[in-house]
């Protein structure tokens, strides 16, 4: 926890580290439960892939794992609409609320053909190596999103006062 803090200290005007300023900075806004819950799901998940020893299993529960994941970017950006609609899938809806991941959300779901030949235990339905391609792309893509789920929203720009009236200076 002390190394933390000292990193959130800024230098004040003498050049040391400021404590009444660091305890201006903003925090990241809290994950929601429900997110973070599915997310330690994932990471589970994960981890019980990189065990299994056949093949089929470690695609199929690591790709499980990244619907986990996915499901917790829904979870925090979503809201439930009180109407019924027809269901989509979680990889089109991830696509659409965090436009950032559409290509893992294209990745992940053009996996999921070959997901449902290894759960159907196909003998070849995937290979040794695309087991393993898919753990490492799905510890990846956990990274992105807990990473994603953490970081503060970029702040609007701050209005400036020009002769009484408010001016906004353009973005670059």
């Amino acid at each position: 926890m002390g190394a933390l803090r000292a990193m959130t200290y800024e230098r004040g005007s003498a050049g040391r580290y400021d404590r009444a300023t660091a305890q201006q900075l903003p925090l990241p806004p809290p994950v929601p439960a429900a997110a973070a819950g599915l997310l330690d799901q994932a990471r589970r998940g994960l981890a019980e892939a990189a065990a299994a020893t056949d093949p089929r299993e470690r695609y199929a529960t690591a790709h499980l794992a990244a619907l986990r994941g996915a499901a917790a970017m829904l979870a925090a950006r979503t809201r439930p609409e009180s109407r019924r609609r027809r269901p989509r899938s979680a990889w089109v809806l991830l696509g659409e609320v965090a436009p950032e991941l559409g290509e893992w959300a294209t990745f992940f779901a053009a996996g999921a053909a070959k997901r449902a030949a290894a759960e159907a235990g196909l003998s070849h339905a995937v290979t040794e190596r695309e087991a393993d391609d898919l753990v490492r792309d799905v510890e990846a893509f956990l990274g992105v999103l807990e990473a994603g789920l953490t970081q503060l929203p970029e702040p609007a720009p701050r209005p400036r006062v020009v002769g009484g009236t408010q001016y906004r200076s353009p973005r670059r």
